[in-house]
């Protein structure tokens, strides 16, 4: 997920710099949302397996 939002963030600076402002902008809000997805969905599975490695110690 976090490599679909640097396309997309890579996608919006091409597009910005040939003056595409709509598709820049557009781009930009699907990084982000992707990233902030990214961040979200790291930060469970960290838990989950810091939970999950505490309990099967044998």
């Amino acid at each position: 997920m976090l490599g679909w939002a640097l396309t997309f963030f890579i996608i919006a600076l091409i597009a910005a710099i040939f003056g595409f402002g709509g598709i820049a902008s557009a781009a930009a809000g699907i990084a982000k949302i992707l990233f902030f997805i990214f961040v979200v969905l790291f930060a469970i599975a960290l838990i989950a397996g810091l939970l999950g490695r505490g309990k099967s110690r044998v």
